[in-house]
């Protein structure tokens, strides 16, 4: 009886605690119409909407483009803006996606955005790791 208790308590706190199965990201990942090798230039963070949002701007330079439907090529600067939600203790979902520093180089599977040269992520925690 106690090991099934135990483990209950295990399945129980790892459900509570889940993110997304990795094929959800894979799945993301595979559908970005952008898919670059970035470096980031700058990186701006204000306030958002709600008390705890952070709104992200990175100012990115393209290295090896992978994957294009706008025809972005090595060397354009481009802006990935997206907003870090914060959640309360014991929320399921989708992880953050993480701010990225001045002189990180990661992938960036993103979408285009409204503005000029604006890009969005496109595979949620995962958009700037490959699977």
């Amino acid at each position: 009886m106690p090991r099934l208790i135990t483990a209950l308590v295990i399945f129980l706190t790892a459900t509570v605690l889940a993110e997304l199965p990795p094929s959800a990201y894979e799945a993301m990942q595979a559908k970005a119409p952008e898919f670059f090798e970035v470096e980031i230039l700058r990186t701006d963070v204000k306030t958002g909407d709600a008390p705890n949002d952070k709104k992200i701007t990175l100012t990115a330079r393209v290295g090896k483009t992978i994957r294009t439907t706008t025809g972005i090529s090595e060397g354009a600067v481009i802006t990935i803006t997206y907003t870090e939600v914060a959640r309360p203790a014991g929320w399921v979902g989708p992880g953050r996606i993480p701010i990225l520093k001045e002189g990180d180089t990661k992938v960036a599977f993103l979408e285009k955005g409204p503005k000029p040269n604006q890009y969005l992520p496109a595979a949620g925690a995962m958009t700037f790791e490959r699977f």
